[in-house]
């Protein structure tokens, strides 16, 4: 078997609905790793038949699920791409290129909303943060998206904790502070299928705003104290230093 060119990381929550359209989008030489994170629907089932690399994370939360399929994942190059047909993955050489070619170690979707994709308090929301962000990084950046690409050995070196919705908003910052290339590049987003876990709910948006103010509080803090990360070079990522 030709190992892959790049690992996609989908975490799955009772996506079965999406899952058959989303895995057809694979462009070539990129590999499914589908993160079941608990679905009742048969998700996990149907990913497997369907060719994908099927990984089981008990503990609940996105950052959970994620961080498995990072874990799971063994080509140099990692994406990462929500599984609920709000993105479409065919986009990911796009976003891979600058990763792949040197120039960048750390590429974002930022989000284009279709019409019905993005309820206007989550959208709001968004943007606040996106401009927090700005300010306290002084990184170009306008959307947090979930679809990104990064290399394998960078992201491990971060040393990602959250395990929840602040994961990528953790891995975001990590990467800033330690002086990352970060590439915002376009990318369409459509009505997600289903429910959303976290815009869709009270419970859900609650929690997204608790775990991603203690990420801001923590790199606040870090930057405010002129802290450097523990562990590896500064572009720990490229590997082209």
């Amino acid at each position: 078997m030709t190992a892959a060119l790049v690992d996609v990381v989908l975490p799955c929550l009772n996506e079965r609905g999406a899952l058959p359209w989303v895995l057809s989008r694979l462009p070539k030489g990129y590999r499914a790793i589908v993160v079941d994170n608990g679905s009742t629907d048969g998700s996990a089932e149907l990913a497997a038949s369907l060719g994908a690399t099927v990984v089981h994370e008990a503990r609940k939360g996105f950052g959970a699920a994620a961080h498995a399929g990072l874990l799971a994942a063994t080509s140099e190059f990692v994406a990462f791409c929500d599984c609920d047909g709000s993105l479409d993955p065919a986009g990911l050489p796009e976003l891979a290129g600058p990763v792949l070619d040197g120039t960048a170690d750390l590429v974002l979707g930022s989000r284009r909303p279709q019409r019905g994709s993005w309820p206007l308090h989550a959208r709001i929301a968004n943007l606040v943060l996106a401009w927090r962000l700005r300010r306290l990084t002084g990184e170009r950046i306008t959307d947090l998206g979930p679809m990104r690409v990064a290399r394998r050995e960078g992201l491990l070196s971060l040393g990602l904790a959250d395990r929840r919705s602040g994961y990528p908003l953790e891995m975001f910052l990590k990467a800033s502070l330690r002086r990352w290339r970060i590439v915002e590049l376009p990318v369409p987003y459509a009505p997600r299928t289903g429910k959303s876990k976290v815009t869709g709910t009270l419970r859900g948006t609650l929690t997204a705003v608790k775990d991603m103010s203690a990420q801001l509080r923590a790199a606040k803090a870090l930057t405010d104290a002129s802290a450097v990360l523990p562990s590896g070079p500064v572009r720990g990522a490229a590997g082209n230093e």
